[in-house]
């Protein structure tokens, strides 16, 4: 863990199980009640995406940025933009055992300034070389995952499922054209921001089998639709002992980070039929978009080869595969499928880098030895 303050903000970068490559995942931006949770969240999403990589068989391991910030001002207009070359010269005191990608908060814009004063990092703009936003490969590979599962319990397509969104932003809103691209029979979504709500239901206007609502007193209603399957696609904790008693659908497969409150528990979803896909098994496609854009570009994701191998059937370790596998091992060994994913993350984890070894650790012995972070 490595921490910096700049002025009112703590600027921050968390590592875990760094064998297959240097901890990769996005800058969060937001406010946080304590330390405590700034701290647990870090770790947690760090874990997320090293598991994440690893079952996605890219070489990077766990890493995450959190930056806190305490009021709104510290994050607008030059704020903002001092914040941003603050944290890319935090990132390159890193030396590269933390590359950096986009995550809540944060925007590519943003990104492309703390690019300047940084290389360690990926989701910049396409003109600058990088992936931009990850949005749409992720929605993708949700659509990929759902379908994984269908096939696996033997309940047909996506044609005429019933779906309920919870989230209608930079992955929600693609997911939803994807879904009607497949012939989805009905879609609920969904939306707290009320510009965000109002573009919405514009957009899906003329499609009288979606329905945009705005979130009612209950931010976690729409999971409790009579719908096949329930994408929780906004914010994570939304799987808890309050929530998934509500649950009617069958699946639980969305884009969310950390969907279960408690990962030591599925909190009976297994032993009620409740299939839930875990979130990093199936939202890879965000770091496998951006995480080796050093490997240069080969046409949209669909077109290039190195990406639309995981959006496929063929390889072993796409994510339709993979979904089926992690469903497979639970079923087999009578667990959950969260505790499936887990024990299949957690080896691949440990495996170094087949060329450049545990990299990472011999970066940090580096930064420790030569005093990283003193005031000298």
């Amino acid at each position: 863990l490595f921490f910096e303050v700049h002025k009112n903000c703590l600027m921050g970068a968390f590592l875990w199980k760094t064998n297959r490559g240097q901890g990769c995942g996005g800058i969060r931006l937001r406010k946080y009640e304590n330390l405590d949770q700034y701290l647990r969240d870090g770790i947690r999403l760090a874990i997320g995406m090293g598991r994440k990589s690893a079952m996605a068989g890219i070489w990077w391991g766990g890493g995450k940025g959190v930056i806190a910030y305490s009021e709104e001002n510290d994050i607008v207009g030059e704020n903002r933009k001092q914040l941003m070359l603050a944290y890319g010269d935090f990132l390159t005191s890193l030396k590269g055992c933390y590359v950096a990608a986009e995550d809540a908060g944060m925007h590519v814009k943003d990104l492309d300034i703390v690019y300047q004063r940084s290389r360690y990092l990926t989701c910049i703009s396409p003109s600058l070389g990088g992936s931009g936003n990850p949005s749409v490969p992720t929605a993708m590979g949700i659509v990929c995952a759902m379908e994984g599962v269908l096939s696996f319990l033997e309940m047909g397509t996506l044609e005429g499922k019933r779906i309920a969104v919870q989230g209608v932003g930079n992955v929600g809103d693609p997911l939803i054209s994807f879904l009607l691209e497949k012939g989805a029979g009905k879609i609920i979504a969904s939306e707290y921001q009320p510009e965000r709500l109002k573009q919405m239901q514009e957009k899906y206007s003329g499609y009288s089998n979606v329905s945009i609502l705005p979130v009612g007193k209950d931010p976690n209603s729409v999971l409790y639709e009579d719908v096949d399957i329930v994408s929780p696609c906004a914010y994570g904790g939304v799987l808890n002992e309050i929530t998934v008693p509500k649950i009617k659908a069958k699946i639980v497969c969305g884009a969310a980070n950390n969907q279960l409150l408690d990962p030591s528990t599925d909190y009976g979803m297994t032993k009620n039929g409740l299939i839930y896909c875990p979130d990093f098994v199936v939202n890879r496609m965000g770091i496998v978009n951006c995480a080796d854009e050093h490997a240069g570009r080969a046409g949209s994701p669909l077109e290039d080869p190195l990406i639309a191998k995981h959006l496929g059937r063929s390889d072993p370790n796409s994510v339709f595969n993979i979904i089926q596998s992690v469903l497979k091992n639970a079923k087999e060994q009578d667990i959950s499928t969260a505790k499936a994913a887990d024990d299949m993350a957690n080896k691949l984890a440990l495996e170094n880098h087949p060329i450049f070894g545990h990299r990472s650790i011999d970066i940090i012995k580096y930064l420790m030895n030569n005093g990283w972070g003193s005031s000298s």
